[in-house]
């Protein structure tokens, strides 16, 4: 039995956090879903899975209207929605399946919890735990102000508003990281890993999707927020993003990720050279 069970659509940036955090500190986290639109075919539960016929006329299960992210309706047991009250994804659970953990950058505490005797992931003292939580709540201001954007990209339909704010909050996010760190500072808090460092991973890395939306930018006339000639502005930042991604814990995540988008990224400059 796995020590954590983690239900989301999947390929989700944001469930590395737990999935990382786990590799670096020996915590068994099952991870169960399917791609975004594949999920409303599934019962959302403890047991999470694709409906049965039986399930889908009707069995133990709420039948509720998608919301952000998703189409169509969605089908919720009673049990899901007492535990996850907000209703999202992705959704973890204790191994019993009574205590329902909401929110990534919980469930990543949660794994970071279970696994602290093993690796100090959340810092060591309340001083650098509460240093991790002012990033992790940073994160949180940078989602918020980019989730529309990523949205918005996905469907085709960016209003220079929407943009504007993404590109705002970008900077500021990386400002920051960048300015934490420094040639003698290699990691955001303390001398090693931390949940600071996963979470920013995770988040810079969905932001990342650009590059398999550069024509939907190019339709609105708009350029990508991540360019490759950042470096010389966020140039540790940066260059940590990178360290990190080679890392043993974080790459069986990362690199296939990232290797799908710089081949979508590709087949449409190869598209777009083509005219077709």
């Amino acid at each position: 039995m796995s020590d954590l069970r983690i239900f989301s659509y999947l390929p989700n940036p944001r469930i590395w956090k737990a999935t990382i955090a786990a590799r670096l500190c020996d915590v068994d986290v099952e991870v169960r879903g399917a791609k975004p639109h594949e999920l409303q075919g599934w019962l959302w539960d403890f047991d999470a899975h694709p409906l049965t016929e039986e399930e889908r006329a009707g069995g133990d299960n709420t039948v509720h209207q998608a919301r952000t992210g998703f189409t169509g309706q969605l089908h919720k047991t009673e049990a899901f929605l007492d535990a996850h009250p907000f209703g999202t994804v992705p959704a973890a659970f204790s191994p019993d399946g009574e205590i329902g953990i909401f929110e990534s950058n919980s469930i990543m505490r949660a794994v970071a919890h279970l696994g602290d005797k093993n690796f100090p992931l959340y810092g060591n003292g309340p001083y650098e735990t509460a240093r991790v939580d002012s990033f992790l709540d940073a994160s949180l201001v940078f989602a918020r102000d980019t989730q529309h954007y990523l949205l918005a990209m996905m469907a085709g339909d960016i209003s220079m508003d929407i943009y504007a704010r993404a590109g705002e909050a970008f900077g500021v996010y990386l400002g920051g990281i960048d300015r934490a760190l420094s040639p003698d500072r290699e990691y955001l808090v303390g001398d090693g890993i931390t949940l600071a460092d996963i979470c920013f991973v995770a988040e810079l890395t969905l932001f990342s999707v650009e590059r398999a939306r550069t024509q939907t930018l190019a339709n609105h006339k708009l350029s990508p927020i991540f360019r490759d000639d950042l470096s010389s502005e966020f140039p540790l930042a940066l260059d940590h993003y990178q360290k990190l991604c080679d890392q043993e814990a974080f790459a069986p995540d990362v690199a296939p990720y990232v290797e799908k988008l710089n081949q979508t990224a590709d087949e449409i400059s190869r598209l777009q050279k083509t005219g077709s």
